[in-house]
């Protein structure tokens, strides 16, 4: 028998990102968020749902554009600082060490140490409650070169990538391979 747990944002997992803006002032500003991902496959878009309070929401809203840096294992304390403090107050890139660079696709920075950055144009805006959901056209994603596997991909066992466990809030790794997607679900065809 299942347990009714109500309406609660429980979808398992939620990624680990840090949402990088440029503030009013030129400078780079970087938020952790958990509450997005992909949306759309042509044209490649994603999602991301910031409340109105973050900086980083005003930021988009004015600059039109974001990047998404995805956080790994290794930038765990790093992109869990982003979501404990405010670009209001505190330079986050010079509290963590950081590198905030330019792209010349959009109207953002990037995080140069994060191994796999989408760079995005807002495309779209939802207004959901107590969130802003942003959808953010890809325009591209560029990736170290130690993360690609031979097919020219980001490979997710060398990128390790953070996940979030909402109402625990933990921050996990990913598991083990399990099975070939689009392949392992075949056995049930007639």
């Amino acid at each position: 028998m299942k347990k009714s747990l109500g309406a609660n944002p429980l979808v398992y997992p939620t990624p680990v990102w840090a949402i990088a803006t440029y503030n009013e002032d030129g400078s780079s500003n970087a938020m952790c968020a958990a509450w997005g991902g992909i949306c759309c496959s042509k044209p490649p878009c994603l999602a991301v749902s910031l409340r109105e309070a973050t900086l980083s929401h005003g930021n988009i809203m004015k600059r039109k554009a974001f990047t998404v840096n995805i956080g790994t294992e290794a930038f765990a304390a790093q992109v869990d600082y982003f979501g404990l403090s405010t670009g209001r107050n505190v330079d986050k890139f010079a509290a963590t060490g950081l590198t905030a660079s330019a792209s010349t696709l959009v109207d953002a920075p990037f995080i140069e140490e994060f191994p796999l950055i989408i760079e995005c144009t807002l495309q779209q805006v939802v207004e959901v409650g107590l969130h802003t959901q942003f959808i953010g056209e890809i325009m591209d994603v560029k990736a170290d070169e130690n993360i690609i596997d031979n097919q020219d991909l980001p490979d997710i066992e060398l990128l390790r990538p953070l996940i979030f466990s909402p109402v625990a809030r933990h921050y996990h790794g990913v598991g083990n391979f399990v099975a070939q997607a689009f392949e392992v679900g075949k056995k049930f065809r007639k």
